[in-house]
């Protein structure tokens, strides 16, 4: 289940690359930080696969900060 979302904001990220490219509707950046609370290494592999959100400051402060505050919970409570 959690390789499956993961997998799916990776896809999501891939999207918005896409759209960007394209010069269509983009998703909304919440939206997308919203989608890395759920599957923050899907996000971070997206950003680095499609090189996508790289530059911007607050991705790369939003996943990393995501990724540390998900590994202390499951180390606290796991």
């Amino acid at each position: 289940m959690l390789l499956a979302v993961n997998a799916l904001v990776m896809l999501l990220y891939g999207a918005d690359k896409l759209k960007a490219q394209r010069g269509m509707w983009r998703i909304p950046e919440k939206v997308l930080i919203g989608a890395a609370v759920f599957g923050v290494f899907g996000a971070a592999a997206g950003m680095l696969v499609f090189h996508h959100k790289t530059r911007k400051l607050k991705f790369r402060i939003a996943i990393p900060a995501i990724m540390i505050s998900e590994i202390i919970l499951i180390a606290v409570f796991a």
